[in-house]
């Protein structure tokens, strides 16, 4: 019994509390009194923004193998200017050089020399486009802003005393260790049309190599 009444008493007081918190409300509304503001202690941090050079050229030295279909794989060395047209878009002109091995048909034909002059020299105007943007990281506390591309153009190719319409595709990774230094790698693929045997027909030249840039 004892129980049931303190039970309705503490029902009484609560139903009291509630209708006097109610007025106070109202009187605070009433009184055009601001309500309190909770300012969160929210301690700053300090961001490093990715320092990427805005100049738009970009000088290339590279070294690298070619290999020239039926003529062996040989050192290849060149230099490339690029323009960065857009953050997806960059032209690309390149000249390189190598020198050819010796054939399988002259080490078949008993010594017999089809080229008296094994110099190749390129250069061509290529169009690029960076698919992947994104970073390579380097232990736990350092990134550097790198770019996966897919390249491709058009251009000339000096080899066997002729000039050959070529045709280049390929990809690499350029790595931004700086502001204004690149490093890349990138594999291509040079095609043009040869007769050097009496028989015309395609060849592809793969060609990989290992550059640094300079933005200016």
């Amino acid at each position: 019994m004892e129980s049931r009444i303190r039970n309705i008493f503490l029902n009484i007081a609560g139903v009291l509390a509630s209708l006097s918190l109610g007025v106070a409300n109202v009187s605070a509304q009433e009184s055009g009194a601001a309500p309190e503001v909770i300012n969160p202690a929210v301690e700053r941090r300090d961001i490093d923004v990715a320092a990427i050079d805005t100049e738009d050229f970009e000088i290339t030295g590279f070294v690298g193998l070619m290999s020239v279909e039926d003529f062996e794989t040989n050192l290849v060395y060149g230099a490339r200017l690029g323009y960065h047209i857009s953050e997806s878009f960059f032209a690309q002109a390149s000249y390189g050089r190598t020198e050819v091995g010796t054939s399988s048909f002259e080490k078949l034909g008993g010594g017999a020399e089809l080229l008296s002059n094994r110099d190749l020299a390129y250069y061509d105007l290529s169009l690029a486009y960076n698919l992947f943007p994104g970073e390579v990281f380097i232990g736990s506390k350092h990134a550097l802003n790198s770019v996966v591309y897919v390249i491709g153009g058009l251009g000339s190719t000096d080899f066997a005393e002729d000039n050959h319409f070529t045709i280049n595709f390929g990809f690499g990774v350029k790595v931004l260790p700086t502001d204004y230094l690149s490093v890349s790698f990138d594999v291509r693929d040079y095609m043009f049309d040869i007769d050097i045997t009496g028989e015309n027909k395609t060849t592809h030249n793969l060609q990989g190599t290992l550059s640094i840039g300079y933005f200016f």
